[in-house]
Order: C-alpha cells, then structure tokens, then sequence
C-alpha cells in the first residue's frame, strides 16, 4: 500500500493525459447509450494508444506537457512496486488462510474472523486478475488501503481461536455456499471501489469543463476516463452478480438440509436477498434503461452497503438462526 501511496504522490505534479482526460466527460453528461460509450471510447482508445503504453494509464504523452520523463518513470517505478508487493501479499495471505484451515481440520470459514480474511483473499485475487485482464493498477491505493483496513480489524477485534464448528456447519454446503458468497463479495468490493473512484473523477471532468483554464495535475488525471472506470465497475458487478445469485440458492438449499426449510425470514437470508434485488436493479436498469454514470454509480454504493451491512451489522447484532455466523 506504501508504494501505492508513493505512485500517487508521485504523480501529484505530472500533468494530465489529454488523450484520456478530456473530452469523454461530456459523453457521460449528455446520457449517450452504452453502445454509442463504446463505440467512442474504442476511437479514443486508438488515437490515446501511443501515449498510454504504460500500465496504470501512465504514458509518455504527458512527458510532453511539462513532465519529464524521470518525473513519469518514477512514479511509473512505484507503481511497478507495488503491484509486486500486492502479488507477494496475495501469497502470504494465501498461505495464511490455508494454515488457518489446517488447523481448524477443515474449511477456514466458521465466524466472522475466517470469513474475513477469505474474502479479502478473494479481493485481492479479483484485482489482480482485472489487473492482468483491465490494467487497472490505478486502482491499487484503494484496494490495498481497503485491505489492510479490513485484515487490520479482523486481527485486531474480530480473531478468535480455532474452535468447532457448530452443528449445522459440518455440511460439505458450507465450502459451497461460503466460497460462492466470498469470491462474489471480492468482485463486488473491486466494484464499489471503482464506483466509488469515477464519481471522484466524473466530478473532476466536470469541473475542468467548467474551468479549463485550470491545471489539470495528479494520479487521478492519469487514470482512465470516467466513462471508462464506469464501463469496468459495470462489468465488474455482471460477473459477480450470478456468483451472488448461487450463493443465495446454495444458502436456500443448506437451510433445507439442516433446519426443514429453504426460506425462514432469518435476518441474514432477508439482507442477503436485499442485495441481490439491488444489485438486480442495477443491472436491469443499465441494460434496459440506460442508466450509467452518476446514478449507477449510486445504486452500486447502496448495494455494497447492503452487502456490508448483512455481513457486519446482522453478525454482530442481529439474532436468528445464523447467530453462530457472529464474533
């Protein structure tokens, strides 16, 4: 995460991309269809491809306006780092959870600390495999900070010695239903987090719209384009949603098994349930209704803090059948 930090702080003076800062903002504001989105980002992509080569959005072309290219190559390096860093994290933590699991004799998934550093196992995968797939490192800082956030209140409040699982756990549905919902759950916070990231920047665009005559300098001129971070965040959440959308069946049909029924009102089954409805509205309505931008963005947040509220909040304060799920 240092070295993230180090990137931004980098790249605080370096100018802006023109081919990736500019004028894109405009085609969110003016409610253009998805289709008609890509069709112009796939024009601009071309014409930015020269000056964008570096992972990160971090290309030569602002070398030419008032960078050198020592200033972009070191934040660049930094950059470079801490995507190093991550994977050996990814690693270590791996080996972590698997320990933990070994330990236990069985899955590391049995109270709100194993789950916690399973799914945040899975976040860490999610990014770097969008990493490879997206080049989104420009995202680094905020999953790394999110990471050791999370991992940081885990050992600190959360840890709990390795102990049995209650009855209803020793189900072959618990490696089923636990790493559908953790692998989903890793996928949505990469979501959130992107979300989260183009309103910062679409607010951006729109005050250098207003003011163009101000500088446009930091890491954050040298991410994608807004419309760009929104098409990720879109993708992003349509390839867990189904992930979601097993775990919550898997869960249905786990509860058959080990307490008579597949639907009981149970707090966490209601919330799990909240989340996948907005989750199926956000979807729904950027394929049906066109929404993007602002908006969406909005809507995915909302759903995340379901998500989060299910997982934290019901845990910790709810009761009910999944009251063993807790500290």
């Amino acid at each position: 995460m240092l070295a993230h930090v180090a990137e931004w702080a980098m790249a605080r003076a370096l100018p802006a991309d023109v081919a990736t800062a500019g004028s894109r903002s405009a085609l969110v504001s003016a409610g253009r269809t998805t289709a008609s989105l890509d069709a112009d980002s796939s024009a601009a992509d071309s014409s930015a491809a020269d000056s964008s080569a570096r992972p990160g959005g971090v290309g030569t072309a602002a070398a030419g306006q008032g960078a050198s290219p020592a200033e972009v190559e070191r934040s660049d390096k930094f950059g470079r780092i801490g995507l190093s860093l991550t994977v050996l994290g990814l690693l270590l933590h791996a080996v972590g959870v698997v320990t933990r699991g070994v330990a236990a004799g069985r899955v590391p998934w049995g109270s709100m600390y194993e789950f916690s550093i399973t799914s945040t196992l899975a976040v860490a995968l999610a990014y770097v495999f969008l990493v490879r797939r997206y080049k989104i490192r420009w995202l680094g800082l905020l999953v790394t900070g999110f990471l050791v956030i999370v991992l940081g209140l885990a050992v600190i409040v959360l840890y709990r010695p390795v102990a049995p699982l209650v009855p209803a756990l020793h189900s072959y549905w618990l490696a089923i239903h636990v790493s559908a919902a953790a692998i989903a759950g890793g996928a949505l916070t990469v979501g959130a987090l992107a979300s989260a990231l183009y309103l910062v920047r679409s607010s951006m665009e729109a005050k250098a719209l207003a003011q163009p005559e101000k500088p446009r300098t930091g890491f954050l001129w040298r991410a994608p384009a807004a419309v760009d971070i929104d098409r990720l965040s879109y993708r992003v959440h349509a390839f867990a949603f189904p992930l979601w959308t097993f775990a919550v069946l898997a869960g249905a049909i786990w509860a058959e098994y080990a307490w008579g029924r597949y639907w009981g009102w149970d707090p966490k089954e209601v919330w799990a349930f909240i989340t996948w409805v907005v989750y199926a509205a956000y979807l729904h309505a950027r394929a049906t209704a066109g929404w993007q931008g602002r908006a969406a963005a909005y809507v995915a947040l909302f759903g995340y803090a379901t998500f989060i509220f299910n997982f934290v909040g019901i845990n910790l304060f709810g009761s009910g059948l999944h009251a063993y799920s807790g500290m």
